[in-house]
């Protein structure tokens, strides 16, 4: 099979692991981690650049296309929660300020076994350098069958407003850019487990640049972010090329499951797990 295929090969095959050695344990590992981990504490969010391989991004396009079609594209208005309405707040509140939110999902069972894309997700060195990186000492993969390995696909004029993750660590791998917009915004550490912060969050949905910062991903680029505590969006898109961005996701427990009004509007569709599972949360945030 050419190197430039990396369909069925393992994860480590796809990533630049000359500069990233993150197999192998000694300085050069471990400056990498430091490095990811000041930026985490500065910010809740750390980047290394250039993660896979230019080489391997055309198959990791090719694979994002013959599954775009499965994509769970959704159009409607939500807030930063994906809740209802609540009427008896200020029409100022967070949890009455809703936006259109337009793009699609395409769900973990779509990556099966043969998939480059969750091959990194499964590599066995993976899950425990990001681990390390945010010292976490309960890190389990994220535990919903169809939320663990996904692709995020956006085309022009779509977007996603601002929202919190429903997990705690989110890992995405950029995989192909739209050809303008799609801006990566976030106001870090926004809320804990035991406080929503509903002014600052407030303060950010009206615009505030000083609790609001930016980042523009390159394809191969990898995140590893904070999401359940940081609010953050996409800008809209525009130009023909669609958005490609894998989603990798991890939490506190091997049992974290989405919630089923959310897994609904994200995916399309709920599996006998979500309601199963519903309600049972580490902390008593907002969703």
């Amino acid at each position: 099979m050419p190197q430039s295929d990396p369909v069925g090969l393992q994860g480590a095959a796809l990533v630049d692991l000359e500069r990233y050695p993150i197999e192998q344990c000694g300085p050069a590992r471990d400056a990498v981690l430091a490095g990811l981990r000041q930026a985490l504490a500065d910010g809740g969010c750390a980047v290394l650049k250039g993660f896979v391989r230019p080489v391997h991004l055309p198959a990791l396009i090719a694979e994002c296309e013959r599954v775009r079609g499965a994509g769970h594209r959704n159009c409607n208005r939500t807030n930063a929660y994906f809740t209802q309405d609540r009427p008896e707040l200020p029409s100022t509140h967070p949890l009455r300020r809703f936006y259109d939110r337009s793009n699609a999902f395409i769900a973990a069972d779509q990556f099966g076994a043969d998939s480059a894309i969750r091959a990194i997700y499964e590599w066995p060195a993976f899950a425990p350098f990001i681990q390390e990186a945010l010292q976490e000492t309960a890190f389990h993969r994220y535990g919903d069958p169809l939320a663990d390995v996904i692709v995020n696909m956006a085309e022009a004029g779509n977007g996603f407003p601002w929202h919190f993750d429903t997990n705690n660590y989110t890992v995405t791998l950029a995989i192909q850019n739209a050809e303008g917009g799609g801006d990566f915004e976030y106001s870090p550490g926004l809320r804990t487990p035991t406080d929503e912060n509903y002014a600052g969050v407030e303060r950010v949905l009206d615009g505030d640049p000083a609790l609001i910062r930016q980042l523009v991903l390159a394809p191969g680029d990898l995140q590893i972010f904070r999401g359940r505590y940081s609010l953050h969006r996409v800008t809209p898109l525009h130009g023909l090329r669609p958005r490609y961005v894998a989603i990798y996701s991890f939490a506190e427990r091997p049992d974290m499951i989405g919630s089923p009004e959310r897994t609904r509007q994200l995916y399309g569709r709920v599996l006998p797990i979500h309601y199963a599972y519903a309600g049972r949360r580490v902390d008593p945030l907002v969703d």
